[in-house]
């Protein structure tokens, strides 16, 4: 074999070392990134997959300007329907600014992620008349009112729709 030949040879194996090792560190840098990054805090309890990833952002960035916004499980099928039909009577308030368009990603979203009412359920308008919220906390002491603020006693990152991480006085709980 002649210098040449060796010489390319070698010249080759460098280069594709060279590549891999580039592209190694390129592929730790996107990684750290996406671990650091703010979307990394978005934890919901429930992650949405597929096409409802978009929809399910949409209803974190809409409701969270106002109140926390709540796990889509939380409330059944029948009481986010009723919420999202009439914006202008919500909870005393008028949500005019919602478009149409908002309006159905967040019900795509929330009818498929919530449950449906059991027959003869009534239908429950506040968290604390909801039997799916009251069979997640079964030895919680809950505050009296409950309401969608009281999450934040035990749940401080619900504003971002994180219901995960627990406050310290409750991260040994049964």
């Amino acid at each position: 074999m002649s210098y040449f030949s060796r010489f390319f040879n070698r010249l080759q194996f460098v280069l594709l070392l060279g590549a891999i090792i580039c592209l190694t560190i390129i592929l730790g840098c996107i990684t750290a990134n996406a671990v650091n990054s703010p979307e990394s805090a978005f934890r919901p309890v429930d992650p949405a997959t597929g096409r409802f990833v978009e929809a399910q952002a949409l209803y974190v960035e809409t409701c969270s300007g106002c109140h926390v916004p709540l796990p889509a499980e939380v409330l059944p099928t029948q009481t986010w329907r009723r919420l999202l039909e009439k914006p202008d009577v919500h909870y005393g308030v008028s949500l005019n600014d919602i478009i149409s368009v908002t309006q159905l990603m967040i019900w795509n979203y929330l009818n498929a992620y919530s449950r449906p009412l059991n027959i003869d359920e009534p239908m429950p308008l506040y968290v604390a008349q909801s039997r799916y919220f009251k069979a997640l906390h079964p030895r919680v002491e809950l505050p009296k009112p409950v309401s969608h603020r009281s999450c934040i006693l035990c749940h401080p990152g619900a504003q971002q729709y994180d219901y995960q991480t627990l406050s310290p006085e409750w991260e040994d709980a049964p």
